[in-house]
């Protein structure tokens, strides 16, 4: 789903292209980063940060199953957002980033709906995510959205809070 606002786009990418990459690298730098100065007093070590960021390629983003949008502002890929359907009728949200420069110009709301929208478009009747505690402004954003907090749906690593949305209504 391809949507357009003044200044922004949104459109699907492969999960693969070097854009999805550099975005998936800054998403995974600044949540790691800001676990870890957090919890540890300190940012990512390099090796740990392309650890991980190997460890995650993002293909369950790739279409029948998922879909991969970024954001572009002013031409710029800035943003991006991601769901995979995870089961009959359920999608997860997913890669909801948007580099902190572009904060504040609607762009993520811009992201998460045209997410929803794919995602309906592919049958799902809900959609569900997780989060972090420390990630205030997206659980601020996903409360904004019509997010409702649930109780957690699977014990992962870094996931403290947990989020569904009805797509159907």
């Amino acid at each position: 789903m391809n949507r357009t606002t003044a200044s922004w786009t949104v459109a699907p990418e492969p999960f693969d292209s070097p854009v999805a990459a550099a975005l998936w690298r800054a998403y995974y730098t600044e949540v790691s980063d800001r676990w870890y100065q957090l919890h540890e007093g300190r940012p990512t070590e390099p090796g740990e940060l392309e650890r991980e960021i190997a460890a995650d390629t993002g293909k369950y983003l790739a279409p029948p199953g998922g879909l991969l949008l970024v954001g572009r502002y002013e031409g710029e890929p800035v943003g991006s957002a991601g769901f995979r359907l995870t089961e009959p009728g359920t999608a997860e949200l997913t890669r909801v980033f948007v580099h902190p420069e572009m904060r504040g110009r609607g762009g993520a709301a811009l992201l998460v709906r045209a997410a929803e929208d794919a995602a309906r478009g592919l049958g799902a009747e809900r959609i569900v995510l997780d989060t972090r505690t420390d990630l205030v402004e997206a659980r601020a954003l996903y409360a904004r959205l019509g997010y409702e907090e649930t109780a957690p749906r699977h014990h992962r690593d870094y996931a403290e809070h947990w989020f569904t949305k009805l797509l159907t209504t």
